[in-house]
């Protein structure tokens, strides 16, 4: 099935960083690093400061904190720091004072501040003792999975979200949900697999800079700075590494239809990439202040943490494994001296190196095959196929019948194909086989559907079932690993430098 990607297409286009508004929840200011002048200001911060955004304006933000506050915000930001540093602010005005956390951001020759209202210490103290039992769980964790299960049942516990659930991208960047907890009268989404496009590829790297994102209500009214244009820079401000940052309207629609009115997702990185997101879903505004946001942000830390620990080291032992079995090819070819004996009639064979059902060897005139393989004609057609690609590098393919047509013929015992090139002009290689393996998939709403167009074909809006869609999958094989391939590419090394100094005749 050739599924449309939306994901590259069209929502992966979509320009997060001009989003030129904040949400409600909080106020946004910018500021002159030399003199710490205010230079553009969120429409609302009227409520904080007591004077209307363009009075605000070229005023001096020392005029509204303490000179503590002032002093220790200018000196700190007077030096090369990019990451995103809180502060904490006392704003006093005439008739008010109030305590805030402030999240500011160097730029290129002013400040951004992200203000929000300080919470409450106790409630802090209170969450970051039941962190600590939530750590241990998580460490006690045998795999990726029950670390899963554990981390959303316990952030339902500290949070009170009416759902949390985990998902897991896989190689296309679909997310199939691996853990959830819920409330009984919820959708369950657990096991469903989910598009690419519902978290856009310019969405997914703005988690590589946010550790988390909140989304209090979804009828917030957005908020607009002013000026609309950035003194400095002379363009709109880039707000995409801004927690308040506004939400696209295609995503507040996807969220009605998801039936919930506040959400909060919060990475889970491994090897400095987005393994998945942590997705917590209520069905009524909520507002999570900074404190309780970063016992989270801690939380993602010690969640990626794990799974990277549980997965780096089933990789390795997974690698050693490969690397084992074909040392011990390696060494029963060199016994032989000839490597149809060495690679395909021992003890171990190079179709149990790769986990697959069939191998063929085709060299020096001879044909050599061991388990399920193409019948004669089949194989060499196959091979005039591969010599046509021009490849000289190890292919592979899970899905063979959907590149070479041919292959549908006999597509229940070949699926899948690992193509090591020998001597690709005399039509010489190793290759294994894989068998089909029929899936079914079932997906949170038809991901045909995922975006729906209107008729001007640039309006769009997502999909409005989540029900359970199952898709069939054919033709296919189970994928081959990284580790395979990297096996395959060392093994192709091997047979070339074996061909050329012991089998020169």
């Amino acid at each position: 099935m050739n599924k449309k990607n939306f994901d590259s297409d069209f929502c992966g286009s979509l320009p997060l960083h001009q989003i030129n508004m904040i949400q409600s929840y909080g106020y946004l200011l910018v500021l002159e690093r030399e003199d710490l002048k205010i230079i553009q200001a969120s429409e609302n911060a009227n409520e904080i400061l007591g004077l209307a955004v363009q009075q605000l304006v070229r005023t001096s933000f020392r005029d509204y904190i303490t000179k503590e506050e002032a002093d220790n915000l200018y000196f700190k930001f007077q030096t090369d720091i990019i990451e995103k540093v809180p502060l904490p602010l006392t704003i006093k005005t005439e008739g008010y004072t109030g305590r805030f956390v402030a999240i500011a951001h160097v730029k290129n020759g002013y400040l951004i501040l992200e203000i929000e209202k300080a919470g409450e210490e106790n409630s802090f103290l209170n969450v970051f003792q039941e962190l600590k039992y939530v750590m241990a769980e998580i460490n006690r964790s045998e795999s990726a999975s029950q670390a899963s299960s554990v981390v959303v049942h316990q952030l339902k516990k500290l949070s009170g979200f009416d759902r949390i659930l985990m998902y897991k991208f896989d190689e296309d960047w679909n997310g199939t949900v691996i853990a959830e907890v819920k409330e009984d009268d919820m959708d369950a989404y657990l096991g469903l697999k989910f598009p690419a496009s519902d978290v856009p590829r310019q969405a997914r790297n703005l988690y590589l800079k946010n550790p988390y994102r909140l989304i209090p209500s979804r009828d917030y009214t957005p908020v607009k700075l002013y000026p609309v244009i950035n003194p400095v820079s002379q363009a709109f401000i880039d707000l995409s590494d801004c927690n308040l940052r506004a939400v696209a309207g295609v995503h507040l629609e996807y969220m009605k239809n998801m039936k919930i009115s506040a959400s909060m997702s919060i990475r889970v990185i491994r090897n400095d990439k987005l393994w998945g997101l942590i997705s917590c879903h209520h069905r009524s505004p909520k507002y999570l202040s900074y404190e309780v946001c970063s016992v989270f942000e801690l939380l993602s830390s010690v969640i990626s943490n794990k799974i990277a620990s549980i997965e780096n080291k089933e990789f390795f032992q997974y690698t050693s494994a490969l690397q084992e079995k074909k040392s011990r090819l390696i060494g029963n070819t060199y016994s032989y001296l000839n490597l149809s004996e060495g690679l395909l009639n021992q003890d171990i064979n190079v179709a149990d190196l790769f986990n697959a059902k069939g191998a063929v060897l085709t060299f020096k005139g001879t044909t050599s095959r061991i388990g399920d393989v193409p019948d004669e004609e089949d194989l060499k057609n196959l091979i005039y196929w591969l010599q046509s690609k021009g490849d000289e590098e190890v292919y592979s393919s899970r899905n063979l019948p959907g590149e070479y047509e041919q292959a549908a013929s006999y597509q229940e015992k070949v699926s899948g194909i690992l193509s090591i090139p020998i001597d690709a002009e005399k039509g010489e290689y190793l290759i294994v086989f894989r068998p089909e393996v029929i899936t079914t998939v079932t997906w949170g709403g038809n991901p045909e559907e995922a975006v729906r167009f209107e008729a001007d074909r640039q309006k769009y809006h997502p999909r409005n079932s989540f029900s359970a869609w199952q898709e069939i999958v054919s033709q296919t094989s189970l994928p081959w690993t990284e580790q395979e391939l990297e096996v395959a590419e060392s093994l192709r090394s091997f047979i070339f430098e074996f061909t050329t100094k012991h089998l020169k005749n």
